[in-house]
C-alpha cells in the first residue's frame, strides 16, 4: 500500500496540535542527537552537517497537492523521521504553509541548532516553535540526549535565550522526564529554572510512553508526572498519552495493525511500510497498544519486534 506523498505523512491525532499534517525534511533518523527515549529508535546518521537534504520545490509541490484536493488539518507541522532545522531551507518551507495555506505552520525542533543565527531567523516564519529541553548541564545532557561532538549545552541555552527574544510567535518547550535519569526533584527544579529564564508561552511534560530506543528509558507514572508538573511556572501541562482514548480513526487503524502482529511479529518499518504509514504515524498506535498489553515488544537479530499478546480464556 504506498504512501500517497513522499515528505507529507498524517494528518496524525495530537494531544498538543489536535489534527497535524507532518512535513519530514530529513532521511530517516538524520538528527544532531540520540536521544535514549526517541520514539523512532536510534540515530543512524548523527550529525550537525546543514544541507538541502530534501528537494524543496518538490515538498511546496506535496503541499499545495495537499491542499488543492480539500486536505483538512489543524496545523501543518516540520517534524518527522529527524532534526529538520538540519534542512538549510526549512523556513522556506515555514513561509510556504504560511503563504499559500490556511493552517498555522509549526515547528517541532530539539533547539541544538539555534546558536546559530540563520536557523532562528528561518525559524521565526513558524506561529508556533516547540523546543526541547530535558537536561540541566553538559553531563546529563550528554546522558539522556547523547549529542553529537560538536554541541555544547550552555550554547544551547543562548541560542534558546537569544530566540525568545526574537520570536513573535508562541514558544513552547517540552521537558521529557525518565524515571531514575532526570526524575528527582532537584534535576527537575534545575531544569525548570532554565526554562524560567527561557519564558515559554507553555511548558509540556512528556514521558516514554512510546517504545523507546533504549530499555532503559523508563517512563515517569502519572502521578509522578502530575507532582512535577507543579515545579514550573506556569504549571507544565502533561503531553504524555498516558490514555488510551481513541477515535473511531485510530481504533479502527489500531485494530488493523492488531490483526497483522497477530499473524506474525513486525518490526515498525515492516508495519509501515504494509500499511503506508510513516513511522510517526506507526509509533503513536504501537505505543497504544502495547500500553494496553495488546502488545509485547520483543528484540530479535538486533531488530525491535511487536508481536500480538494472545489472551487465553478463563
Amino acid at each position: 500500500m504506498p504512501r500517497a506523498y513522499k515528505y507529507l505523512f498524517g494528518p496524525v491525532p495530537s494531544r498538543r496540535l489536535g489534527r497535524s499534517l507532518g512535513v519530514d525534511l530529513t532521511p530517516f533518523k538524520t538528527c544532531t542527537l540520540n536521544c535514549v527515549f526517541c520514539q523512532l529508535g536510534r540515530t543512524t546518521h548523527k550529525t550537525v552537517a546543514r544541507k538541502e537534504y530534501v528537494p524543496v520545490k518538490n515538498v511546496k509541490a506535496e503541499l499545495a497537492r495537499w491542499v488543492k484536493g480539500g486536505g483538512q488539518t489543524d496545523y501543518i507541522t516540520l517534524s518527522g523521521s529527524g532534526e529538520p532545522t538540519l534542512h538549510t531551507r526549512f523556513g522556506e518551507v515555514l513561509g510556504f504553509i504560511r503563504e499559500r495555506t490556511p493552517f498555522p505552520a509549526v515547528l517541532l525542533s530539539n533547539g541544538t541548532l539555534f546558536t546559530m543565527p540563520e536557523v532562528r531567523k528561518a525559524a521565526c516564519q513558524a506561529n508556533i516553535v516547540k523546543l526541547s529541553l530535558s537536561a540541566w548541564n553538559q553531563d546529563s545532557f550528554e546522558h539522556i540526549n547523547r549529542p553529537h561532538a560538536g554541541l555544547k549545552f550552555g550554547q544551547m541555552m543562548d541560542g534558546y535565550r537569544a530566540f525568545r527574544d526574537e520570536f513573535r510567535g508562541k514558544l513552547w518547550i517540552e521537558v521529557f522526564l525518565l524515571w531514575g535519569m532526570n526524575s528527582i526533584p532537584r534535576e527537575v527544579e534545575e531544569i525548570a529554572e532554565l526554562v524560567g529564564i527561557i519564558k515559554p508561552d507553555a511548558i509540556h511534560l512528556n514521558t516514554a510512553v512510546r517504545p523507546p530506543a533504549e530499555d532503559f528509558a523508563v517512563p515517569v507514572p502519572r502521578k509522578q508526572m502530575e507532582a512535577m508538573a507543579g515545579i514550573f511556572h506556569p504549571r507544565a501541562r502533561i503531553v504524555a498519552e498516558f490514555s488510551s482514548d481513541k477515535t473511531a480513526e485510530i481504533a479502527a487503524n489500531e485494530t488493523t495493525i492488531l490483526a497483522m502482529l497477530r499473524r506474525r511479529p513486525c518490526t515498525a518499518g515492516q508495519i509501515a511500510d504494509v500499511f503506508g504509514m510513516h513511522l510517526n504515524e506507526v509509533a503513536k498506535y504501537l505505543g497504544k497498544l502495547t500500553r494496553t498489553s495488546a502488545v509485547r515488544v520483543q528484540a530479535k537479530d538486533h531488530e525491535t519486534y511487536y508481536a500480538a499478546v494472545k489472551h487465553t480464556g478463563g
